[in-house]
Parts: C-alpha cells; structure tokens; sequence
C-alpha cells in the first residue's frame, strides 16, 4: 500500500494538478476524453518527477525522499496558486466505453512484457543502465565522488584506471561504461546520459532492484499507450488499438519492454511529444506547446539522437506555420530552457558520451555538410517568405507533399530491391530496411505501411507535420546507416522508437480508416482487408515471440550476485580481474560495486606490474580489513611478494538467449559463469617440488586456457593456441616437468596434438598427445632451474599446440579453438 500511494505521489499527483490549473483554456482540455486526461496526467507528473531527480542529481542532494516531497510541494504550489479550484467542472467528459480500450491495452501489455531480466552485470549497455540508475539511487549524485578511486596512490593508478590524456583532460575507465573523470577526487560518471537511469531510481526507490528492473517495462506500456492516443488523433481509435496492439505482440516490443534500454523512454516521450504538438498547433490548445516542448527538450538528456527529433519538430511547427496553422512561442521558450540546460550537461557530466558525436559529425561527407546546410536554408526561405507570398505558398502546399511520398516511395523501393553493399557501406547498413521488414515488421506489413504513408502525407503533411516529418527523418537517418541486426536482439533496437510503431499505425490506417475523411474504397471493404491483415500479423507476431515467452534473461543472476557480495565485507577491497584475463568474470564487479556496495577495483591488464602492485597491496592492507581477488583464469599475478590464498568458488548457468549474426536466434542458450576469491597475504615460501592440480583453484596460475571442465573423472582445462601455466617456483635440483595431458579425441581431419613446452623463453621440447590422459615429461636443463631459483619469482611455463574447431571441423556448436586437455602438473 506504501509503494502504491508513493507511486501515485511520483506518477500522477503533480501531472493531475498542473492538467487541472485555471490557465491556458482549460476548458479545453476538459473535453478531451477521461482516458487521455488520465494519460496526461501520467505523462506529466513522470516528466516532472524525473526533472526534479535529475536537478536534485545534478547538485549531489537525491533522494527518493526529497524527491516525495518535492512532488507534494509542487502539487500543493499549484494547488494553492489555483486556489483550490481543480475541478474539470460538469462539462468535462465522462469515461465511455471508449476508455475500456486503452486500460485493455495497459493490462495486456502488462501482461505481456513481464517478467524483466535480470541484467544488471556490466560489459554491455543495459547493465550500464541499471547500474547507473541504482548509483544514482544509492548516492544521490549524476557524478559519483568514488572513495575507492580517489584513495588509489597515484603511483598504482596505472593498474587501474589508465589514462593517455593530459593531467587537465583526465579520463580514464573505472568499469565498462563508467569514467573517471577525477582521480583525486574519485568523480565517475557513467558513459550514458541519465533521463533513463533518473527512472530507474525511481524504480528502486519504489521497491528496491525489483522496482529498478520495472522501469523499463514502465515505459513500454506507456510507450504502446502513448501509440494509441497520437493513433486516435491522428487516425482514429480503430487504427491505434490495431497498430498498438500489434506493437504489443511483437516481438522486439516484448523483448525490450524486459531489457533495459533507453529507446522505450524515447518511445513514450516522443509520441506524447507528437500527440501534444497535434494539440497544441492543430488543435490550437495553448496548453500544450509548452509542453511539447518541455516533453522534446527532456529527451535531449536521453540520447543524442533525439537532436533528429528536435529537427523534425521544429520543421514541421515551421512549415505548419506557413500552411496557417498557428506558431505558440511558448514551445520554443520551454524548449530552448531545456535545450540551454542539456548544453551545460553534455558539456560538462557528460562530455565524454559527445566524444562519439563529435567525431561523427566532423567526419560527414562533403555532400552531407551541404545537403543538411541546402535543407536548412529552403526551409528558413519557405518559413520567410511563405506566409507572405500567397503565389509561393499555394505553390509549396500543391508540389510538397506529392514530392515527399514520391522520394520517400523511390528510397523504399531502392532499399528493398536495389542496394547492396560495397566500399564503405557494410551489408548490415546496405540491408537495414530489409532486414527490419523481414525480421521485426514482414514486408506485407511494410508494403502496407508504404500505402499508408501515400495515403497520409497528402491530408496529413500541412495539418499534422509532425507526425509526418519525425517519422520521415528517422526512417531516412536510420536506414542510411543503422546496426538493424547484426546481432540480435540486443543490439537490434534503433527502430523502436518510432519506426515500428510509426509504421504500424500507417499500415492499420491504410486497411482500416486512413485519414479522416480520404476517399478510396468503401468502408466495408477497406475494414475487411483490415481486419484480415491485422488478424494475419498478429497471428505471424505471436508465434515469432512465442520462444521468449516467460524467458527471463539471465535469470538467478541477482541471487548469485548477492551470494558473492555476502562473501565480502563493507571493509574489504576486491581486485577483479581484467576484460582482457579471458574470461567474464570481470562483468561481476559492476554490480559488486554500484548496486552491493561493495569496494571494487577493476585490474587494467591482465599482467600487471607486479613492483607497481606489491606496493599498491602495502597501502590497500593498511586501508582494509582484506585485500581479495576475484578471477576466473588468466591473470599473471603470482609472485614472491604476496602470497594468494583461496576462499571461495562458484560455478553457476543463467539463461542467455542467443545472438546470431545476420541471423535470427533459434533459442536459450546457457551462459556459464565461473569465479574464484583469494584473499591476498603475506610472502611465504614453498621448498617443496612445485606442482599444479588444473581445474582446482587454479585461476592465478593459468593464463588463456578456456573455463574448468571436468572430464574422465578429472579436473582439467583446454588449453589454446598459446596457453601459459605459472608454477610457483623452480628449485635448483629440479630436473623434469611431467604434464598430464589428453588430445581429447581430436578427430582425424584435425591436425595432430603437437605440444611444444617452453619455460620462459628456453623451449624445454615437444611433444605429441594422444587419446587418454597420460603423462607426458620434459627435461628441465640445470641452467634453467639455477637462474629460475635465484629469483624466487614464478616460472611461466607456455604451451603451443595446433588448435581445431569442433563447429567447422565436426558441425556441433561449439565454437572454440581447442588444443589439448590439461589436468596436472609437477615438478620432479
């Protein structure tokens, strides 16, 4: 009951009241339909509730608390500005059976885009999300003053957060997707811009990390209702319950309404955006103009991307103006407000996400600079001269919406049939709009939405322009040059935002109503071509989202997470091992740090000085109670400085769905994760022979070999290519190295299991492995032994072997390079 009268505060109170003030016509707005109002109200108070996070975020004082009473402080403001007079009055329109169908709309989609994963590991963008959003949650900051960083020496910075630019331009990774921006003071910013991750604060406010995992189902079913209302504007209900119940059921939609993401934000906001520019310029409401524009300008916290939005917008008001339709200077007075507070976050949080912009725009073609700069020029012209000349005006409205359809229909056409990659142009992007029919829309609902857009530029362009004009842009931007596959489905997510759902509302209002008022067939014939294309797509969407049904991906991560977090105390330092150690394991310290509040250092290199690292373990051991690693093979950190001592080992599965290239998926795979804690301690040393179980704790001695396995009752490893085993030491006396060693049942086509054995850099021999496990031994010249125990170092012993592929070799689906099975070694 707490959360649902905090969610009421935070969703719906202060949209409620600003809809209601006695301002801007208000009576206007009370003959909007009762499920609209409501839908406004939403819409509103999100918007309002996430700016006041992110300005509360910006000055390091969020809560979720303050952020409570400053929703009840703004609702009451307007409350008492108004005098208490909120009240639609009788003449505001009563809930008819009408408003059934968007609640229908809201409870199945619901339904239907639950449970959300669990992905709140690092290593890819979702996790960036919902780590980003929890910090923000847990610290109250966009820029996070990280104790852990700011207490590395600066001698031990290389070991952590390396940094190639100049001591006043400092910038350096702490985890993937997060940067240092600071070392002294520890300040870290996440790589993305934080409207998104603001939500998910208010998720975990709500209900810890299962209300954080929401925020992104939230947003779809605002998205597929926000569909529905523009549709009902634009097109008529039957069209938008149509388009957006397809939207619903399709399989991408479903996917990312679970997976965190920010293009389900930009779904919802930039179709309210569209429905409050209807109003506002078509309708001519002074209510909404405003908003629109405030609505627009909040998406600029978003992605960079929505600048084409902004573009769009501000083309179509333009050109509307020029039709006679009315310009309110109040969209652009709220828009530049937030345009001129996203400049300073973008250059100033959030300068290292324009890293990427920049250098996009500054290495455009020539002919784009020009084609962007002639668009821009002809419709300043049109804006000037249009509503002056009454010749010129007649003119842009007969020629500008037959010459859009016309080269919109031409590029479609080119694009299905035509291109085809070549030079710099990559087959994914030469593919991208057939792709997106044949994987995400089917080209019939394509071919439809291409009728439809025939149909609606012509009434639409100079009554409505936003639609039209937002739609077109993206379509244009995003089918030039877009990753529309080529691994799905994470990465299949550009078109979400108005494309899939753009195109499904022109394909339902060309079958069913069209425009208001176009001419064409009759309307029995036209809902019943209708009815049997929707019922066909639906048909084809639900059984293509049938495998991800319930799928939760990565399912069980959160309970393995906070088992590991429990291992650690809020007084220990855990290292982690590098991305480039060779396993995942490095994806564990995100979440460690950022939702457990664990203290976490992310290894740089999987080699690390060892000088520069002793010295770091000296002053870390003096600031924790214990100093621990974390590693799943492959990092070069044993050495007669420290000694390592394991603690803890966990091997464990979660659901992953696969990811094909250029492909779609054929179902769950399981992705195995494997980790080993050691604490760190003081020198000791082992004058026994040494020796090394492969498989059993192992993961500071082994360098590139693939995960543990257990085979013929042992534990063992594929080694490489190239794979490294460090022993512990070398003693004077010490003559042979034994190896037990298995080819694993390489296959004749495969080449033979020649091991070359290297110590350092002497090559010991070779040998050749066969079927079983067996020992297989190597001479240890004196003069190898004698230098190796006068350093007392660890001896890095390299294995060299022909490796095979079981998938091109054998067709399985094992894709590794595999050279022998490794099970011991000793030291005679």
């Amino acid at each position: 009951m707490t959360a649902l009268l905090l969610s009421l505060v935070v969703g719906w109170l202060p949209g409620a009241v600003l809809f209601r003030l006695p301002v801007l016509s208000r009576q206007r707005r009370a003959d909007l339909a009762a499920e609209e109002r409501l839908f406004w109200a939403i819409i509103l108070s999100v918007a309002a509730s996430l700016s006041i996070l992110m300005a509360l975020a910006a000055a390091h004082r969020y809560s979720f608390q303050r952020l409570v009473i400053a929703d009840l402080a703004v609702a009451l403001a307007l409350a008492a500005v108004a005098r208490g007079d909120l009240r639609l009055g009788a003449a505001a329109r009563r809930a008819g059976a009408a408003a059934l169908l968007p609640l229908a709309l809201a409870a199945w989609s619901t339904w239907h885009f639950l449970p959300p994963s669990e992905y709140i590991i690092g290593g890819k963008d979702p996790g960036v999300y919902m780590n980003a959003g929890v910090q923000i949650a847990q610290r109250g900051t966009l820029v996070y003053h990280d104790p852990v960083v700011a207490a590395v020496p600066a001698a031990a910075r290389i070991l952590f957060m390396p940094s190639d630019r100049p001591r006043d331009q400092f910038l350096a990774p702490r985890f993937m997707g997060f940067y240092v921006l600071d070392p002294d003071s520890g300040a870290v910013v996440s790589q993305f811009p934080q409207l998104y991750p603001a939500s998910i604060a208010i998720g975990y406010g709500l209900d810890g990390l299962s209300g954080a995992r929401l925020a992104c189902t939230f947003w779809a079913v605002l998205g597929v209702l926000a569909v529905y209302f523009l549709g009902a504007r634009l097109l008529g209900r039957p069209a938008a319950l149509a388009a957006a119940g397809l939207l619903s059921v399709n399989t991408v939609q479903i996917w990312f309404a679970r997976y965190p993401n920010a293009d389900m934000v930009m779904q919802a906001l930039l179709f309210a955006t569209l429905l409050a520019c209807a109003r506002g310029q078509v309708d001519d409401d002074p209510f909404f103009p405003p908003v629109a524009g405030a609505l627009l300008g909040l998406q600029l916290f978003l992605r960079f991307d929505a600048v084409i939005a902004v573009a769009a917008i501000v083309a179509a008001l333009a050109l509307g103006h020029v039709a006679g339709l009315r310009l309110r200077w109040t969209f652009f007075a709220s828009l530049s407000v937030a345009g001129g507070l996203c400049v300073w976050y973008l250059t100033g949080p959030m300068r290292t996400y324009m890293d990427l912009p920049r250098y996009f725009l500054a290495h455009l073609p020539s002919w784009q600079y020009a084609a962007m700069a002639a668009a821009a020029a002809l419709l300043a012209a049109t804006f000037a001269v249009g509503r002056r000349s009454a010749r010129l005006s007649a003119a842009v409205l007969r020629a500008a919406p037959p010459i859009v359809t016309i080269a919109v229909l031409a590029l479609a056409v080119y694009a299905l049939a035509l291109r085809h990659p070549g030079g710099k142009l990559t087959d994914y992007d030469a593919y991208a709009l057939r792709t997106f029919a044949a994987f995400y829309l089917t080209v019939p609902a394509l071919v439809a939405a291409l009728i439809g857009y025939a149909m609606v530029v012509r009434p639409l362009f100079w009554r409505d322009p936003a639609f039209v004009l937002t739609l077109t842009a993206f379509a244009l931007f995003f089918f030039y040059k877009i990753r529309i596959v080529p691994e799905h489905f994470w990465a299949a997510r550009r078109f979400i935002p108005i494309l899939l759902p753009g195109a499904l509302l022109l394909a339902s209002g060309a079958t069913l109503t069209g425009v208001r008022g176009s001419g064409g067939l009759t309307r029995a014939v036209r809902l019943l071509i209708g009815i049997v294309l929707v019922a066909v797509l639906a048909s084809q969407y639900v059984r293509a989202a049938a495998p991800i049904g319930r799928h939760v991906e990565y399912e069980g991560m959160i309970g393995h997470l906070q088992q590991l977090a429990s291992r650690v105390g809020d007084d220990d330092l855990v290292v982690v091992e590098s991305r480039d150690a060779g396993s995942d394991v490095h994806v564990l310290g995100l979440p460690l740090a950022y939702v457990y509040a664990r203290n976490v250092l992310l290894l740089s290199s999987a080699a690390p000085d060892k000088a520069t690292f002793a010295a770091f373990l000296q002053d870390a051991g003096a600031r924790y109670r214990r100093v621990l690693f974390l590693g799943g093979g492959g990092s070069d950190l044993l050495s007669s400085r420290w000694s390592v001592t394991p603690i803890a080992s966990e091997r464990f599965q979660v659901p992953e769905y696969e990811s094909a290239w250029n492909a779609y998926p054929r179902g769950v795979r399981r992705k195995e994760f494997e980790y080993s804690l050691y604490v760190f301690g003081a020198p000791h040393r082992d004058d026994g022979p040494a020796s090394l179980d492969v498989g059993v704790d192992d993961d500071l001695n082994v360098v590139r070999f693939h995960a543990k396995e257990t085979a013929d009752g042992r534990t063992m490893r594929w080694s490489q290519r190239q794979s490294f085993v460090v022993l512990d030491h070398l003693r004077a006396e010490d003559r042979t190295l034994a190896l037990w060693m298995s080819d694993g049942g390489r296959p004749p086509a495969a080449p033979p299991a020649v091991v070359q054995i290297l110590a350092g850099d002497r090559t010991l021999g070779a040998v050749t492995v066969a079927g079983g496990f067996r020992e297989y031994d190597v001479p240890i010249p004196a003069e190898v032994a004698a230098a190796a125990a006068a350093t007392s170092e660890p001896v890095r012993i390299t294995l060299r072997t022909a490796t095979w592929n079981p998938r091109r070799t054998l067709g399985t689906p094992d894709d590794r390079e595999l050279g022998v099975m490794v099970d011991r070694l000793a030291v005679r």
